[in-house]
């Protein structure tokens, strides 16, 4: 990890990410309704199960004027995958970063350990091309890993680290303009309110990550915190519970029976799991 920059004056907020809904209105309801349909199908897809892509993502923070900050970016609403969704930074895997990394691409459904010294060649690759933003691999800290549904179509099995922005600011960022059309940095309850309100769209991974960020109020405090525990696993299950969507992890009392989640998702019992429905969205989780 990087010598923490000298003390500076924070950088100017940035407006929001999306400019707020008309009155009585609610852009984007629409597509987040499509979009939880969508979720309510990928345990329920028939076809062949497609092997896993290798994937990574980078978590770039910074300490803005009024606390930490997440630099995101929006995909091109023209993409097949999270099209128009705001994410982090990322891509799946190319042979460059294995060799950047002195490894040998295993099979795709390798244990993610065995991707990890590539997943950070691939992260840093990824926030250049998205962002422009230059991304050390060695000062990456391993946050988390997610593993989608068993489902057809595509599905990368993602790494994501965490890692201090360049410079007091930031630094300069310029998206790609093909993939990526827009970038802001944001705080994490930012995020979560302007999602609640239908004016941006962020898949669960996403959210999730966000939510493990809504505590520390700064980047040396973040980076600390992660450094400190093991990276958590989420492979997800989908449930469907009355007009929500719920993503079960492991530990939830309906995890582990798939065959009959809908019901089992109803049960006391411990919870692990983010419950989509057209208004807020809810991490429930037993600590």
């Amino acid at each position: 990890m990087a010598d923490d920059p000298a003390p500076t004056d924070p950088p100017p907020a940035d407006p929001p990410l999306a400019d707020p809904p008309p009155a009585g209105a609610g852009p984007g309801r629409e597509r987040v309704a499509a979009g939880l349909a969508g979720l309510a199908r990928l345990d329920r897809g028939a076809g062949e199960i497609p092997a896993l892509v290798p994937a990574a993502t980078v978590v770039v923070l910074r300490d803005g004027a009024d606390g930490l900050e997440v630099l995101m970016v929006r995909r091109s609403s023209s993409l097949a995958f999270a099209g128009g969704m705001w994410v982090f930074p990322g891509g799946r895997l190319d042979p460059d970063d294995h060799r950047r990394a002195g490894t040998t691409p295993p099979d795709p459904d390798a244990d993610p350990d065995e991707l990890l010294a590539a997943a950070r060649h691939a992260a840093a690759r990824e926030a250049e091309e998205e962002a422009g933003i230059t991304v050390d691999p060695t000062g990456l800290v391993p946050f988390s890993h997610w593993t989608p549904p068993a489902r057809p179509g595509r599905r990368f099995s993602t790494w994501f680290f965490v890692t201090a922005a360049t410079g007091a600011d930031g630094g300069t960022v310029q998206v790609d303009g093909g993939e990526i059309t827009e970038h802001r940095w944001v705080r994490p309850a930012d995020a979560h309110r302007e999602r609640d309100e239908g004016r941006i769209e962020l898949t669960p991974p996403t959210w999730i990550s966000l939510w493990a960020l809504l505590d520390h109020g700064d980047v040396r405090g973040a980076l600390a915190a992660t450094a400190a525990r093991h990276p958590e696993r989420f492979a997800t299950r989908i449930a469907i519970v009355g007009d929500e969507v719920h993503a079960l992890y492991t530990g939830d009392v309906a995890y582990d029976l798939v065959a009959d989640a809908e019901t089992a998702a109803t049960r006391p019992g411990p919870r692990h799991r983010l419950r989509m429905g057209a208004g807020p969205w809810v991490y429930e989780r037993d600590r």
